[in-house]
């Protein structure tokens, strides 16, 4: 089912963020074709699918893109579609003869999703880059990081999957919710610089208010204070603390100790915000916790209004009680994996099939879609145009 059932969206292959929103879209219901590189077709057995689960729930035909008549089958797939996704450079689309105008003339309610890292304009766009790159300049790197440390980036989950795929995923559904009211398709430029910057709106209005300053790791949420950050404990494990609230630190200092600590040694224990004393509060709260593994400060704090979570890894966030309840992660063709999310009450979405393998689906949706005959595919896959 999903609440995307019934739309159909091409993909044109790329990595990373494309791929992410080709799938959350496939994951609720719309019946996404990936097209990837003619002379990359695989020849791998349906029953052996590949394991890069970003590439889920897509079926996969091979075009050669580089070819008029591999463009023509595209544009002809273009005709029946609702949206496509490309990722490439600015103007390489057009180069090749798929460009919004082109695809727009095939088929005026299509909604043209760009994924790129710049965007369409501007110094940076024709340039190389990577998601480190992208979260540098729209200023969100310089902020993440401890106090007198190098930044560190969040893997490349902000500007490639935050900033980039999700906004990408959100313009689309966007895009196809107005295209349905005017019957006109539009562009949808989603650039991850953009996205990046977005995501840091609250501490634009932080900075407005007088209460975030520039400076790294001395803030309310970047490790600056001792009630929000990461403490390892006896057997080496770390635990997650959040307590910002004035009731949920007042619970923190009571589970700890922490007031006790501070009275065997004759002193009063400091008023919460008052951040002179942040670091030293900070050494006290860490020389507390490791005293104790973390599963013994599981048993203290989880279920209690501290808000606290253990810092698990990806194989034990699999087993934690909480995610094995909800169903957080599933299994499918042997490969373990996210499942869907968000959840819908009445059109819940689904991973509707394992990842495919280059070229595997060629036939099916040709057939399917354009109602190609066998000789016409015989033609095709002769001259090369397409393969699988």
């Amino acid at each position: 089912m999903g609440p995307l059932q019934g739309m159909k969206i091409i993909e044109v292959a790329g990595i990373g963020p494309g791929p992410f929103v080709a799938m959350m879209l496939s994951d609720m219901g719309a019946d996404v074709i990936r097209v990837d590189r003619a002379d990359r077709a695989a020849t791998g057995a349906p029953s052996a699918p590949p394991v890069d689960v970003l590439n889920r729930g897509r079926r996969s035909v091979a075009i050669d893109l580089k070819s008029p008549e591999g463009v023509e089958v595209l544009l002809e797939l273009v005709e029946h579609a609702d949206a496509l996704i490309e990722g490439f450079r600015p103007g390489v689309t057009e180069r090749l003869g798929f460009g919004p105008e082109v695809c727009r003339q095939r088929n005026p309610r299509l909604v043209y999703g760009r994924m790129t890292g710049w965007g369409q304009e501007g110094p940076y766009s024709q340039t190389a880059g990577h998601d480190i790159n992208y979260i540098a300049l729209a200023g969100v790197l310089a902020h993440l990081g401890r106090a007198d440390q190098q930044p560190t980036p969040p893997i490349n989950l902000v500007g490639d999957f935050g900033g980039g795929a999700m906004l990408l995923a959100f313009g689309l559904v966007c895009g196809l919710l107005e295209a349905q009211r005017s019957g006109e398709g539009q562009v949808v430029d989603a650039a991850m610089v953009d996205g990046s910057a977005l995501l840091m709106t609250m501490m634009w209005a932080f900075t407005a208010m007088g209460i975030w300053t520039e400076e790294r790791g001395v803030n309310l949420l970047d490790t600056g204070a001792h009630f929000y950050d990461t403490y390892r404990c006896s057997d080496g494990e770390y635990v997650s603390i959040g307590s910002i609230e004035s009731q949920f630190y007042a619970q923190l200092v009571e589970l700890t100790g922490l007031a006790d600590d501070y009275a065997s040694r004759g002193e009063e224990l400091p008023h919460q915000m008052d951040r002179s004393h942040w670091g030293e509060l900070r050494e006290r709260l860490a020389a507390i916790f490791a005293t104790k593994t973390r599963q013994e400060w599981c048993e203290i704090m989880e279920g209690t209004d501290v808000c606290f979570a253990p810092v698990l890894t990806m194989s034990e966030a699999l087993e934690h009680p909480h995610n094995v309840e909800r169903q957080t992660f599933v299994e499918v063709a042997g490969v373990t994996q996210p499942a869907p999310a968000p959840r819908f009450s009445r059109t819940p979405g689904a991973i509707q099939r394992p990842p495919s393998h280059e070229g595997q689906h060629t036939d099916e949706v040709l057939t399917e879609w354009l109602g190609v005959d066998p000789d016409r595919l015989s033609e095709l896959r002769s001259d090369g145009v397409v393969a699988g």
